[in-house]
């Protein structure tokens, strides 16, 4: 018996295309998956976003966490700095999702708020919350 997409493929002539195949295994404690040649790490394939915010937006986002946890100008902030390796606690966190809304005048989901570890996932969110705002303008 044929398939359906194998009955239409005869039809019009056209080979069907291979199934996708994957395999999922552990090595060295990560969990991998592989999609023919290519594996990747469970972790990769979290949400990201399309479009990483400006560096103007990130380095705004850095001043309001230097302020907001009472870091040195000098302090070594990147993009990937996470709120706790900077010794932030979850009431530091609120406090700094609140100084951007402030700032930004924007308002940012509590699920959303709960999501942000990182300045770059803190700048990434606002620059989709205000870009999001001016299109309901």
């Amino acid at each position: 018996m044929a398939t359906p997409s194998s009955a239409i493929s005869a039809k019009f002539g056209r080979t069907a295309a291979p199934a996708l195949s994957w395999k999922a295994g552990r090595i060295s404690g990560q969990n991998l998956i592989s999609m023919g040649t290519r594996t990747t790490s469970r972790r990769s394939l979290r949400l990201r976003v399309l479009c990483a915010a400006k560096p103007e937006m990130v380095t705004k986002v850095m001043d309001i966490v230097k302020q907001q946890l009472a870091l040195k100008d000098d302090a070594n902030l990147t993009a990937d700095s996470k709120f706790t390796d900077l010794g932030a606690d979850s009431l530091d966190t609120v406090e700094i999702v609140m100084a951007l809304e402030e700032e930004f005048k924007i308002t940012v989901e509590e699920d959303n708020a709960q999501s942000i570890t990182t300045i770059q996932e803190a700048a990434d969110l606002i620059d989709k919350l205000v870009g999001d705002e001016g299109k309901a303008a």
